[in-house]
């Protein structure tokens, strides 16, 4: 599943480039019997099975404690991801990510370990792997020398706590396949770089007004 999305595009370039790289772990490598059970069912009862403590130790112990840098657990009750969160990340030197499967992780491997949890959004998955691929997406977009426009990372979404305003390229006028007209707002294309900031301050303060209104809060 690793590297996937992140072996294209600039993500894929910058891990050719050697601006970041990853390695993967198979927990079910460091199980002690011949069936290589990484799992078995909670106390208390409950429907899933659970990953084990021991296994799991096993697994983060592979890594040198100076390349095991933040300990994640990508979990659906974890603190949310956010741009700052992200900022944050994309500065640690090492990251080691859990990819959860089935009902969850032993509690006290968590504990033990003090492992942070994080959450890409308030919805279940699978596996924690496409929410990795997603944190790290986010991270490495914001390593020096990722993206070609040092500038793009500043004038984003969440970047100043708004949704970004809307983008237009040529042609300046298009007609869709309905027959509809559809032209660039004027103000884009008349050169007065202050009145179009403030245009787009405008549209990008609307835009989280109608979408985000819990941003506007903060």
């Amino acid at each position: 599943m690793f590297p996937g999305s992140l072996g294209q595009s600039i993500s894929g370039k910058a891990l050719d480039a050697g601006k970041w790289s990853y390695d993967t772990i198979n927990p079910r490598d460091f199980t002690t019997d011949k069936h290589g059970t990484v799992d078995d069912t909670p106390y208390g009862g409950g429907a899933g099975m659970v990953l084990r403590a021991d296994v799991l130790e096993s697994a983060l112990l592979s890594i040198s404690p100076s390349s095991r840098g933040r300990v994640i657990y990508m979990s659906p009750r974890g603190k949310v991801l956010n741009q700052n969160l992200v900022q944050e990340l994309s500065r640690e030197p090492n990251l080691t990510i859990l990819c959860g499967r089935y009902e969850g992780v032993d509690q006290r491997f968590l504990d033990a370990y003090d492992v942070e949890e994080i959450s890409i959004g308030d919805y279940v998955l699978s596996g924690g792997e496409p929410a990795a691929i997603i944190t790290m997406d986010a991270c490495i977009r914001l390593l020096d020398g990722v993206m070609g426009n040092e500038d793009t990372a500043g004038d984003e979404s969440f970047s100043n706590g708004l949704l970004e305003y809307p983008h237009y390229t040529r042609p300046a006028q298009w007609t869709d396949a309905n027959g509809q007209t559809h032209d660039v707002p004027e103000i884009l294309k008349n050169g007065h770089h202050a009145k179009i900031k403030e245009w787009q301050a405008e549209q990008s303060l609307a835009i989280t007004k109608t979408n985000r209104p819990d941003l506007l809060k903060k």
